[in-house]
């Protein structure tokens, strides 16, 4: 018998679900054996279906293939010969349901137009190419099609390697359409040339950009993808993405993709349903076949074609963009078969009550295998609510493979706080748990909130803080009370979440420095406007606006936390919480961080035991700098005062002056 996987070592109210643990790691061992022929191959040779199937240039002209067991017929049609069915592009039927046909140099163009006229039993349509590259939409008719991309003079990489800064990973969650500030799509060159200066300058360390992947649908902000190896042409060409990739990389700043292989668009014109006219080609049948919720279709991941795609699509992206990981969303949807909907995840046995989709797990878990091996230094991280133990941990340990988890009750505990209580009702000893309470052996991405949080029928933090108030009174000359509570909470929640990360922090573009409102993309409802689906950086370049003292602020603590070597793997010792002061206060390393959330009472000489020695104040909330008031003077060397009773700890009273919502950072010399 094999000895116990670490795991189960480390959690010992694992040890119950000992076989299930063991039984999931040994399909996966068995699937990776039976799709790399025994390891005759590695998995990212496996993983290479994008060199051979779609449309590729090669020196005796063109070839294109295509997967699809259920078609009896297949056209290639498009601009080059007016949409008809020509006998001349007419594709070949092979072995295990593959179809091919080779075309002489002068039969495509680069930027023809194109698709595949699908036949099957019973019926034929129209269909853009599974392994496409390159869609576009026709602007008056909205009609999406393939393109044939071949430029003459292809970009080339100036950055030829990258290694990505996790030391901590620091990153700024975007949307290249909504990056502009005019009511519009704003397109990646717009977004190298003016967003990625100010990432770097506010000291982020890594993109997460969303909507990549080709969506029909721009309102979806790309989670209903339709072609999952183009780039979306909505925000500018292959080459321009891969050259903001490029720009990112020289400015230090890593670059992960919002990837999405939870789901897939219905569309059969546009996506993958029914792409051979049959129903089970990439997804299951029956009631599996659609997301209860998410109006989209779910990939049988038993399958072992759709493993190729899915993992043939990361590996893609990493080499032909460098990428330089993924955040893959909808982990939880893929867990469970029933989606994680209406489960409450209250013990260890919800997750190993036989209601877990083995498939997906093994999926995950060999995507993960598979990306570090093509590049070892990429990151992973899951988009993962209910807890499923072992996720962010080495496969070798027991675990899933990915390298970090996303720390979703966070925002959750954030946004109902604001919701359901009063300023006087803010326990430290709440924030310290709900900032703290992780897996010990996993890394998690912390984050008072991200997209999610912004979105329509929700609030942004600010917005649940100051309300209508942000319209008339941001002003830096108006002393407008709730507007000052709102950006020194504002400050706060930042602070604590970011200080007590064990893995890396996030933050959504624009809510760093308090975006206004909520984000909307153009819909019917809302007569398809763009007015709510951008940021307006104006704000926070105002000087005479106070959307300036958040931006300042957010800037001086991720300088903060990225001037400390590892920082989130530096122990985090509470000092002290006391709920009737509201006050919160932890170490680490040579940082003492102290919160008074109250909202209304300051404090003379408050006292904290720490380490015996100086301290000096290397971050104040309070500094009219980001909006404070200026009721503590940094300039104070702070000694800590003998007391015998703890001579043997080696500890003394740090006496502080904590002002009603403030929260000082201390640096200690000895």
């Amino acid at each position: 018998m094999n000895p116990p996987l670490n795991l189960i070592k480390n959690d010992g109210w694992l040890e119950p679900y000992e076989e299930a643990i063991s039984g999931r790691h040994e399909h996966i061992l068995r699937k990776e054996l039976s799709l790399t022929n025994n390891g005759k191959i590695s998995l990212s040779d496996f993983a290479s279906g994008y060199l051979y199937f779609g449309l590729h240039a090669c020196p005796q002209g063109w070839v294109f293939r295509e997967w699809a067991p259920h078609a009896t017929d297949i056209f290639l049609i498009g601009t080059f010969n007016s949409w008809s069915e020509d006998e001349k592009y007419r594709l070949k039927r092979q072995d295990n349901g593959i179809w091919e046909i080779q075309l002489p140099p002068d039969a495509l163009q680069h930027g023809d137009l194109y698709k595949l006229n699908m036949h099957w039993n019973g019926g034929c349509g129209e269909r853009i190419p599974a392994w496409t590259r390159r869609v576009v939409q026709d602007d008056e008719t909205y009609i999406f099609s393939a393109q044939v991309w071949n430029p003459p003079h292809p970009y080339q990489f100036r950055k030829k390697t990258f290694k990505p800064s996790v030391s901590p990973l620091l990153i700024y969650e975007c949307h290249v359409g909504m990056a502009t500030e005019q009511e519009r799509v704003g397109t990646y060159n717009e977004f190298r040339e003016n967003i990625l200066p100010r990432v770097a300058a506010d000291g982020y360390n890594a993109i997460q950009v969303m909507a990549i992947q080709e969506h029909p649908y721009y309102g979806s902000l790309g989670y209903h993808v339709s072609s999952f190896f183009a780039a979306s042409s909505r925000f500018g060409t292959p080459d321009e993405l891969k050259q903001l990739i490029d720009t990112a990389h020289e400015m230090g700043i890593a670059v992960i993709m919002d990837i999405v292989h939870s789901h897939a668009v219905k569309n059969e014109t546009e996506g993958l349903g029914r792409f051979d006219g049959s129903y089970n080609q990439y997804f299951h049948t029956n009631e599996r076949r659609e997301h209860p919720a998410w109006d989209s279709l779910c990939f049988n991941y038993g399958k072992d074609e759709v493993l190729h795609f899915l993992l043939s699509n990361c590996k893609f992206w990493l080499e032909e963009y460098k990428f330089d990981g993924f955040r893959f969303d909808g982990v939880t949807s893929m867990l469970y078969y029933s989606h994680g909907l209406e489960e409450s995840f209250s013990s260890y046995s919800d997750y190993y009550n036989g209601h877990q989709d083995g498939d997906a797990i093994c999926y995950l878990t060999l995507a993960n295998k598979l990306i570090h091996q093509v590049n070892p230094q990429a990151i992973t991280i899951a988009e993962e609510v209910s807890g499923m133990p072992g996720l962010a941990l080495p496969f070798e340990d027991g675990g899933y493979g990915f390298d970090y988890r996303m720390a979703m009750n966070i925002p959750d505990y954030w946004i109902k706080t604001l919701k359901e209580k009063r300023d006087e009702e803010w326990h430290p000893s709440s924030i310290w748990w709900e900032t703290t309470n992780r897996r010990t052996d996993e890394k998690t991405i912390s984050y008072a909130e991200s997209h999610d949080q912004a979105l329509v029928g929700d609030k942004t933090l600010i917005f649940w803080l100051i309300d209508s108030d942000m319209y008339w009174h941001m002003s830096k000359e108006d002393p407008a009370f709730s507007v000052n509570r709102g950006i020194a909470l504002h400050k706060m929640i930042r602070l604590v979440t970011a200080s007590t990360i064990n893995g890396g922090y996030l933050n959504f573009m624009g809510n760093e420095f308090g975006h206004p409102e909520w984000i909307d993309f153009p819909r019917q409802d809302n007569g398809w406007s763009y007015k709510y689906a951008r940021r307006q950086w104006s704000l926070v370049d105002s000087r005479e606006l106070k959307y300036q003292y958040l931006g300042h602020f957010d800037q001086a603590m991720i300088r903060l936390i990225k001037g400390v070597k590892n920082f989130q793997a530096v122990p985090i010792i509470k000092i002290w919480d006391n709920d009737g002061d509201q006050v919160l206060a932890f170490m680490r390393k040579d940082f003492i961080f102290v919160f008074n959330f109250s909202p209304n009472r300051s404090y003379t000489d408050y006292g904290l035991l720490s380490p015996a020695g100086t301290y000096e104040i290397m971050l104040n909330t309070d500094n009219p700098a980001f909006g404070g008031f200026g009721a503590v003077d940094e300039t104070i060397l702070h000694h800590t005062h003998f007391d015998p009773l703890y001579k043997m700890e080696k500890k003394e009273w740090l006496k502080l002056y904590l002002p009603a919502r403030t929260a000082l950072v201390l640096k200690y010399n000895s």
